[in-house]
């Protein structure tokens, strides 16, 4: 099907609103826990298992469905993608219990480890090669926006209306965003096929492997303390509903500001440059947060900074494994959002255990051990030649 230029040059802002979609549903449950909590009659802890256990399905659910999906015309798979996530969290506002919200939430997030991974393939079929890393970090604004925006927005709404109007506006973005891509993306694009050769070519990479561990240290760190943000901040500095808001606001638009800066720096300075700049201001946010708990300034600035930080590593690594073996990107891509998932599974469940032993100083402690891992990660894997540290 024939497109306009205008169309095709709006694709990659359609598939950076879908972003926002996919975010906003895995990450719902961390703004409105008390309300989940109350609602469903279960503990805080319990609420924040929405996450552990969504997480795990999106770890498994990504390298599987990238391999099940990989001959799937791209548009077709996307928008199938937004579909099942509006309608996901449409039914989520009417789950009767616990176990029905929980059930729900596994099955649209098992569709919905698709949509990440491939709208980042998906940009490099179309922008020239030397846009793409631009183009991909664009695209994860998406993420940032869904917690400068997303996130608050659900604390609002579920602190006056109820955790069921705020499922409701997620499925109403849902429904609109899925428009949009139907619209405004190319029709015909398809990737390289993924195969078991291609994962086998993956596993012989130790630059792909680091990476991938970076990645998952990185989150694991950031969701220790993430998930129960807004009880933390309750708990250790008082903050009610709106603060809190306003916490994750600040949040997610220094996550904006920073990935908008690393999409202006990546192409002059490089991937590897842009990814440790950002991890060393993703561990200065959370050495502040642990050094700062109990006081409501100290912890909103060091939630600041590491905002900063904690979109742009991400999309910096998606950046750095696509350069590193383009002809591998669906799978290395498939696979780092896979990590990325087992890091938010990891790093809450830890953060649930100490979280319901009133454990919450130690928290922020056990978050930086798992960044400060991730940086020496990162400085291991910096490209041996100076041609090298701009590719």
């Amino acid at each position: 099907m024939e497109r306009s230029p205008a169309a095709s040059r709006f694709a990659p802002t359609a598939l950076m609103l879908g972003n926002i979609v996919t975010g906003c549903s895995v990450l719902a449950p961390a703004g409105m826990l008390p309300e989940l909590a109350t609602g469903l009659d279960v503990s805080i802890h319990a609420a924040g298992l929405l996450i552990t256990f969504g997480a795990i399905t999106l770890c498994i659910g990504s390298p599987l469905t990238a391999w099940l999906t990989s001959r799937i015309e791209r548009r077709t798979l996307l928008t199938t993608t937004l579909a099942v996530l509006a309608v996901g969290n449409l039914a989520s506002a009417f789950a009767p219990d616990y176990a029905s919200l929980l059930a729900i939430r596994l099955v649209m997030l098992a569709v919905g480890a698709l949509y990440t991974p491939q709208a980042a393939g998906t940009a490099a079929l179309i922008v020239p090669a030397e846009r793409r890393g631009s183009t991909i970090a664009y695209i994860f604004l998406g993420w940032s926006l869904a917690a400068a925006v997303g996130l608050p927005l659900i604390t609002f709404i579920a602190s006056r209306y109820g955790w069921r109007a705020a499922y409701g506006e997620i499925g109403a973005l849902g429904c609109i965003s899925f428009l949009l891509l139907l619209l405004r993306l190319p029709a015909g694009l398809k990737g390289a096929p993924v195969d078991i050769k291609t994962w086998a070519e993956v596993g012989r990479s130790n630059t792909i492997l680091l990476l991938l561990a970076v990645t998952m240290l990185q989150m694991s760190g950031q969701f220790v303390v993430f998930t129960f943000m807004g009880p933390l901040l309750n708990k250790l500095t008082g903050a009610g509903p709106d603060a809190i808001g306003m916490v994750f606001a600040l949040y997610g638009v220094c996550g904006f500001l920073g990935v908008a800066i690393a999409t202006r720096v990546v192409d002059t300075s490089g991937p590897y440059r842009t990814s440790l700049l950002f991890t060393c201001l993703l561990l200065a946010g959370i050495t502040g947060w642990a050094l700062g708990a109990g006081t409501f300034a100290l912890m909103a600035g060091a939630v600041a900074v590491w905002g900063l930080g904690f979109a742009s590593t991400n999309s910096m690594q998606q950046v750095r494994l696509v350069v590193a073996a383009p002809s591998l990107a669906s799978a290395t891509v498939a696979l780092n959002t896979s990590v990325l998932y087992i890091g938010q599974a990891v790093g809450s469940a830890i953060g649930g255990l100490l979280f319901a032993r009133e454990l919450l100083h130690t928290l922020g402690f056990v978050a930086v051990g798992f960044v400060v891992l991730a940086l020496l990660l990162v400085l291991l894997t910096r490209p041996r030649s100076a041609a090298a540290v701009m590719a």
